[in-house]
C-alpha cells in the first residue's frame, strides 16, 4: 500500500514513512492508494465478527503481504481484546454504538492501540526511537497514553489545555509517567494543535528526532476506526433498512473514518455530523463556505475545535465537491443548555445514561430523523464512559455514576505535567529537555 498527500497527489510514501512521518511536508494530510473497494459480499461475510476478527480482515485487505497474515493477526487480536456493542434504544430506529469499553473508557483506544501495535511492529525492524507528539482536547491523549505507555521504543508527549479537560482526562495524561509526558498549555485545543503541527515541519527538531504524530492528522489513526462502523453496520443490518450514523464531531477524524470505509463499500446511507457550539462544518452544509474560527470552551469539551485537521480529508473522500459532501453529511449543533437537556430527555426517555459528547450524537440522530422522516435504522456514536465526566453528568442527571477501577485508580495518583504557553518556541525547548 502507498499513501499521498491530500497536496501532492502524484507524490507517494510507504506504509511506515506515512506511519512515522504522520504529516507530509508540504502540509497536506496522507490517503491510501489505492483504496481497495471490497464490495457486499465483503461486508456481509464478516459483518456478525468480532471487532478484532474485522480489523484483520480488513487490514489484510489494504496492506496485503507487506505485514505477515501471522503477524498482522497477533497486532490486531492484542489491539482489540474488547467489543463495541449496538445498545437498542428504540427498537430497529435508534440505537447507540458503545466506544467506551476500552481500557482509556473512550473511542480513541481503537486508534490508539492499533498505531501502537503498528509502531512497535516497524520500530522492531528498524531498532530506532520514535517520539510522538500528540495535541488533545480530552480523549485522545488518554487513550494515547494508554495504548502507548512502556511500548519499546516510543516516547510520548502530550499537549493539552489547561483548564479545559476532565479532572479524570487529566489524570489519564499526567499520571502515567514513564514514556508518557504532559505539556499544560495556556490556551486552547487549537494552540496546542498548532504547536504539533510546527514540530512537524521543523527542520532542526527533525535533523535530531524521529516525530510521529497519533492525533487523527495520522491516516493510522483514522484506518482502524473505521473497523467499528463495519462492526455496527453488522450489528443491525437484519432490519433490512438503510443505515444511518451520527457522529459527534470536533476534528472530524472519526467522521473521515466512516466516510472511508464508506468508500471501500460499507453500505452507510448517511452521516450525520453533531457538533458543539464549535459548529464550522454545519456552518459549511448549510452555507456552503468553510470559515474555521477560533474554539469556544463548553461542557462537550473533546468537540471544542474551531478549525478542525480533516475537514481536508472529509472534503477530499468527496471528491472536494460540495454537493457530494452535502449529500452524504447532514449537519447540527447544540448549545451547552441544549446539551444538558439533551442528556436528561435520553436518560427519562431511554433510561440510558450519556456523556455530553454522547448526548450530541443522539440528539443530532433524532434531529435528522424528525427532519427527513425517513424510515431507516439510526445508529448514535457514544464516545466516551459518562463516568469521564462524572460531576457533569451527576448534576444534570442526579444520579450516581459509578467509576470503572481502572479509571478509579489513576484518581489517586499525583497529576505531573509541564506548564507551558501556547507559544511553540516555549514548547520546544521544555520538549528538547525531556528527550
Amino acid at each position: 500500500m502507498r499513501f499521498y498527500s491530500t497536496n501532492s497527489p502524484s507524490v507517494t510514501v510507504s506504509t511506515e514513512q506515512a506511519l512515522f512521518q504522520s504529516m507530509p511536508a508540504d502540509k497536506g494530510l496522507y490517503m491510501p492508494a489505492p483504496l481497495p473497494y471490497l464490495g457486499a459480499d465483503f461486508f456481509s461475510a464478516i459483518a456478525d465478527q468480532s471487532l478484532a476478527d474485522i480489523g484483520f480482515a480488513i487490514s489484510q485487505a489494504l496492506f496485503g503481504d507487506e505485514i505477515s497474515k501471522s503477524d498482522l493477526e497477533d497486532l490486531t487480536h492484542h489491539a482489540f481484546p474488547f467489543s463495541t456493542p449496538v445498545i437498542e434504544l428504540e427498537a430497529g430506529k435508534v440505537g447507540v454504538l458503545e466506544l467506551f469499553h476500552g481500557p482509556s473508557l473512550a473511542f480513541k483506544d481503537v486508534g490508539a492501540r492499533y498505531m501502537a501495535g503498528l509502531m512497535s511492529y516497524f520500530s522492531k525492524q528498524t531498532d530506532k526511537e520514535v517520539n510522538i507528539l500528540v495535541a488533545t482536547s480530552g480523549d485522545t491523549g488518554g487513550a494515547v497514553a494508554m495504548g502507548f505507555h512502556n511500548v519499546p521504543g516510543v516516547r510520548v508527549s502530550i499537549l493539552y489545555p489547561s483548564g479545559r479537560v476532565s479532572e479524570l482526562q487529566e489524570k489519564q495524561l499526567t499520571t502515567l509517567g514513564g514514556n508518557i509526558q504532559a505539556f499544560e498549555v495556556n490556551g486552547s485545543f487549537d494552540d496546542c494543535q498548532a504547536i504539533v503541527k510546527q514540530a512537524f515541519v521543523d527542520a532542526e527538531l527533525n535533523a535530531h528526532l524521529s516525530l510521529s504524530s497519533a492525533n487523527s492528522i495520522n491516516i493510522f489513526r483514522l484506518i482502524p476506526q473505521g473497523f467499528y462502523y463495519v462492526s455496527a453496520f453488522g450489528q443491525v443490518r437484519s432490519s433490512g433498512k438503510p443505515v444511518v450514523f451520527s457522529t459527534p464531531s470536533g476534528n472530524f477524524g472519526n467522521l473521515s473514518a466512516g466516510a472511508l470505509v464508506q468508500k471501500m463499500g460499507l453500505p452507510v446511507s448517511h452521516f450525520v455530523a453533531a457538533t458543539n457550539l464549535n459548529h464550522v462544518v454545519p456552518n459549511y452544509l448549510k452555507t456552503g463556505d468553510y470559515v474555521p474560527k477560533a474554539s469556544i470552551a463548553t461542557i462537550s469539551n473533546a468537540m471544542d475545535v474551531g478549525s478542525p485537521s480533516n475537514f481536508t480529508r472529509l472534503s477530499h473522500l468527496y471528491d472536494d465537491r460540495y454537493d457530494q459532501f452535502k449529500a452524504n453529511v447532514s449537519g447540527y449543533f447544540f448549545d451547552d443548555d441544549e446539551t444538558r437537556a439533551g442528556m436528561k430527555r435520553i436518560y427519562e426517555t431511554y433510561n440510558y445514561v450519556s456523556c455530553p459528547h454522547t448526548a450530541i450524537g443522539i440528539m443530532g440522530l433524532e434531529k435528522y430523523l424528525a427532519d427527513t422522516k425517513q424510515d431507516i435504522t439510526g445508529v448514535a456514536l457514544a464516545t466516551a464512559h459518562p463516568s469521564k465526566f462524572k460531576p457533569l453528568v451527576e448534576e444534570v442527571l442526579n444520579v450516581s455514576v459509578e467509576v470503572p477501577d481502572r479509571l478509579a485508580e489513576l484518581a489517586q495518583r499525583e497529576k505531573n505535567s509541564i506548564r507551558i504557553s501556547a507559544n511553540y518556541a516555549d514548547f520546544k525547548e521544555s520538549f528538547l529537555q525531556t528527550v
